[in-house]
């Protein structure tokens, strides 16, 4: 098929799995209400300079239609709190009580849960919504400038890679032996830095008109705003388009599917500053593997490169899932799925793999009056999607 039909294809693809207004804006308006609260005198955060921010898919502009929407936002207490001041424990906490205050003032019907390194307040309406607290702290000097330093090492330049080591902080994690006891070792995390680094990913593929708007939101928005809504580059709709795949080939597996920050980086690494994705899709899945390293870390973290975000791979307490085998199960079945899509002209049966892959409905008639068949045939093939996938063994890196 011609690149201008294959790009309508996924336009349409792109289109189904387009996530509702209504969810931006209860996003906004939720997270803008809790950073409020944080910043009034009587808050017990107040005093420590409270910052909130975004992170995860709303942050990246790469959310993904679901059947529940959450929104990730940092609570970073900037001053009075360190790690020879209070424990983990205590920083967790003194966000908690906080938060657990906002869901009474607001008598909510969902009780405040304690997640690992974060809290999460659900909330009782149509879009099953639910936001997660992240409570950190700025990380100390001496760890910036060794994340400097390893970032530097890996080939970044020396100026970026000191604004996003400014960034990073050190966060709380209830499975830690030193979680109740004064200790300098906490685990870091820079999902701000990241962030950056996915943005100066992303940019490389825009339109002279869609960086223009980009540079024209960031620049009009707060700090701590939701900085970017619907998806508007190749590489943010690719990646929206790989995590609704997954989510369904894995949909009665859950455990064992490919997590997003895995599919988010490796797609941003194999993205060539193509301008429409379909180019930019096809380019990502066939090159996104060779990204994966044979010796640890296997897919480092871009803004700290000694964290592996694929370390439960290789963890003995994780073998049971068969994690490596799944990633490469799904990324078999992805290029396999979008080829046969891609190779099709007929719109019938590109609307019943789309609902197959992707659980969505494509405009049929709309597909069918802006693509031309041209000389390729309909081509009709018998179902395969396995929805609890039994992994292949890896087809690649043996």
């Amino acid at each position: 098929m011609n690149k201008s039909n294959q790009l309508k294809i996924v336009d349409e693809i792109v289109e189904s799995l387009r996530i509702p207004d209504s969810a931006y804006v209860k996003a906004e308006a939720r997270y803008k209400s809790l950073g409020k609260w944080f910043g009034r005198s009587e808050s017990l955060c107040s005093e420590y300079g409270p910052h909130i921010y975004p992170q995860g898919s709303f942050r990246l502009g790469t959310v993904v239609k679901g059947d529940e929407y959450d929104l990730d936002f940092g609570c970073r207490l900037q001053t009075g709190v360190t790690k020879k001041t209070h424990t983990q424990k205590e920083l967790k906490e003194l966000v908690g009580a906080d938060m657990k205050a906002y869901r009474d003032a607001h008598a909510m019907e969902h009780e405040l849960k304690e997640k690992h390194r974060c809290w999460r307040q659900e909330y009782a309406d149509e879009l099953n919504f639910h936001m997660d607290g992240v409570p950190s702290i700025p990380e100390h000097e001496d760890g910036r400038r060794l994340l400097k330093e390893a970032m530097m090492r890996a080939g970044w330049d020396a100026k970026f890679a000191e604004n996003v080591a400014a960034l990073t902080g050190a966060i709380t994690d209830n499975r830690l032996r030193n979680y109740n006891h004064i200790d300098v070792n906490w685990r870091v995390s820079n999902s701000e830095g990241y962030a950056l680094w996915f943005e100066s990913r992303m940019q490389k593929g825009m339109t002279s008109e869609q960086e223009r708007i980009f540079l024209e939101k960031r620049a009009a928005a707060k700090v701590d705003d939701i900085p970017v809504q619907q998806a508007i580059t190749p590489l943010q709709k690719c990646v929206q388009i790989l995590k609704r795949h997954r989510d369904i080939m894995f949909v009665r597996n859950a455990d064992s599917k490919p997590i997003s920050v895995i599919l988010t980086t490796l797609a941003a690494w194999a993205y060539n500053n193509e301008r429409d994705t379909s180019s930019a899709l096809k380019a990502i899945l066939e090159n996104m593997g060779s990204f994966v390293n044979n010796a640890t870390p296997r897919i480092p973290n871009p803004v700290n490169p000694a964290e592996d975000f694929a370390d439960k791979w290789y963890d003995p307490r994780y073998q049971h899932l068969r994690l490596e085998e799944s990633f490469w199960s799904w990324l078999g079945q992805a290029q396999k799925d979008f080829d046969l899509i891609l190779k099709s002209s007929d719109p019938k049966f590109i609307g019943g793999q789309v609902k197959e892959c992707f659980g969505s409905q494509i405009n049929e008639d709309r597909l069918s009056s802006s693509i031309s068949s041209g000389d390729h045939p309909k081509i009709y093939m018998p179902k395969k999607h396995n929805l609890s996938p039994t992994p292949a063994k890896p087809w690649c890196h043996q």
